[in-house]
């Protein structure tokens, strides 16, 4: 148990550490770091990806509320089940956390790393967080979960 909660304390500190890193060294839009892949630029985000339900912070945090407490309780329940999954929820718990933090201090998301290469949201740290652990929860799905493989 100890290990996933290191994963959602260290997930939720270095996203936190990046953000205030981001707010107090570049001003609002400035962009940093700008190469042909990468770019690091500080954004507020009052919304989801791509900016979408923009100003409904009430929904985010609704929804932020309800995957914690559903997270939190897959996690306890399947805390000795498979490492891939309990991998996967603490990260998401993690990511979750962290983008929920900002939302309800500040009313939006700190964002700031961007793809060059693509058209693609900026993103921070919990988002990262949030992608592996679905990756993590997927692999446990497609791999090990005998429910699913039984079918």
């Amino acid at each position: 148990m100890i290990l996933y909660l290191l994963i959602i304390i260290g997930s939720i500190v270095l996203d936190q550490l990046t953000k205030i890193i981001v707010v107090q060294n570049l001003d609002l839009y400035e962009t940093t770091i700008k190469n042909p892949i990468f770019s690091i630029t500080h954004i507020r985000n009052e919304g989801g990806a791509w900016s979408i339900f923009e100003g409904h912070m009430w929904f985010f945090l609704l929804v932020g509320v309800i995957a914690l407490c559903i997270f939190s309780y897959l996690l306890y329940k399947n805390r000795y089940n498979n490492k891939w999954l309990t991998v996967g929820l603490s990260f998401v718990i993690g990511g979750t956390v962290g983008n929920f933090i900002d939302r309800f201090r500040q009313g939006y998301v700190v964002d700031m790393f961007q793809t060059e290469f693509m058209k693609f949201p900026i993103f921070n740290v919990a988002d990262i967080c949030l992608v592996i652990g679905v990756i993590c929860i997927f692999i446990y799905i497609l791999f090990f979960d005998e429910e699913t493989n039984n079918k």
